[in-house]
């Protein structure tokens, strides 16, 4: 049952948002303040995952994801619809951004592995509140195909600050999701106007979502709305920066790199950050075998290990020179040259 603790961060949100005044920080200063400090008296845990319980309870548990996102998206709705303060409406940003960040994003990532069509419905509708529908494409057809090369615009080089990095991954993926849709329409015969072209039918229904809401909403709270997501956006961005930052594959005489192993992911088994997220924090063994659910995922001790939780590591990221003074050295040899 751990992992309900992944529903504190949106129940805080909401809670804060009701309250209102300085309130609205909650989310945010929850994910960002309380958790690094808790992780601080948490010993990282190296027991593996081994359950016997049904997949679909595991399942049960992402798709729940679906009713605290929309159902917060909706109540900070209604809540806008009483005037607030500037402060308010920054709070509601950034608290709101980061839930559409974790438990959108980063749930739609989960589930966008899996085969099943509702799998893909659900991950599709995770993803659009934060305008990032090309990432079901990119992710799982580029970056575990390409990551640790410089043909993967979310793999951050050495000495490249985050600042840069969402430059090179938000355009990047982008356009990459786009050369691979057109790849993929090309091998299955297909025309550009199909039911095949993801790309497509996801734009399409992110301009109708953005537009309807404007039309029955108005202008200013889509505008806010947008502002969240763009937080989310970059919360995920921000983590595709710390699960990779420097890590490189060894590219042989014959031009192939090597194959992707669990050195050419950030590891991190700090345990909050973990229930948080779906043991996305075990990145190397998710590189390692994609397919295989967030429950059993393993902390792999030999691949490079962040000295912080995510929460604590995204926020180290935002000062280059923090950021490169702790990790630089830790960057293995000779990916480090």
């Amino acid at each position: 049952m751990k992992y309900l603790l992944a529903y504190s961060l949106p129940i805080i949100t909401y809670l804060g948002l009701d309250l209102g005044g300085y309130f609205p920080f909650a989310g945010v200063c929850y994910a960002f303040v309380v958790i690094p400090i808790a992780e601080l008296f948490f010993s990282a845990s190296s027991v593996k995952n081994s359950y016997r319980l049904s997949q679909i309870f595991f399942d049960i548990l992402l798709y729940v994801n679906l009713i605290f996102v929309y159902g917060l998206i909706f109540f900070a709705i209604v809540w806008l619809n009483t005037p607030r303060q500037v402060y308010e409406l920054i709070g509601l940003v950034l608290s709101l951004g980061t839930v559409l960040g974790s438990n959108g994003i980063n749930v739609a990532h989960e589930l966008g592995h899996r085969s099943h069509w509702y799998d893909h419905l659900s991950a599709l509708l995770l993803l659009l509140p934060s305008h990032y529908y090309h990432f079901f494409i990119e992710h799982n057809y580029g970056h575990h195909l390409d990551v640790a090369t410089p043909n993967d615009p979310s793999t951050a080089h050495k000495n490249q600050s985050v600042y840069a990095f969402y430059i090179q991954s938000v355009f990047g993926t982008y356009a990459k999701a786009w050369r691979i849709q057109w790849q993929l329409l090309q091998r299955s015969e297909k025309p550009f106007l199909s039911r095949s072209n993801y790309m497509l039918l996801a734009g399409v229904a992110h301009v109708l979502v953005v537009g309807l809401g404007i039309f029955f909403l108005g202008l200013f709270p889509m505008m806010i709305l947008v502002f969240c997501g763009v937080v989310g956006l970059l919360l995920l961005e921000t983590i595709n920066y710390i699960e990779h930052y420097g890590l490189t594959r060894k590219r042989h005489d014959n031009g192939r790199y090597e194959r992707v192993n669990i050195s050419h992911s950030w590891n991190s088994n700090h345990e909050l950050g973990r229930m948080l997220l779906y043991e996305l924090t075990r990145h190397s063994d998710h590189h390692n075998k994609s397919n295989k659910p967030y429950q059993n995922l393993i902390h792999q001790e030999n691949s490079p290990q962040l000295p912080f939780g995510y929460p604590t590591s995204m926020l180290m990221s935002l000062i280059p020179p923090l950021w490169f003074g702790v990790m630089n050295p830790r960057i293995p040899q000779p990916m480090a040259a």
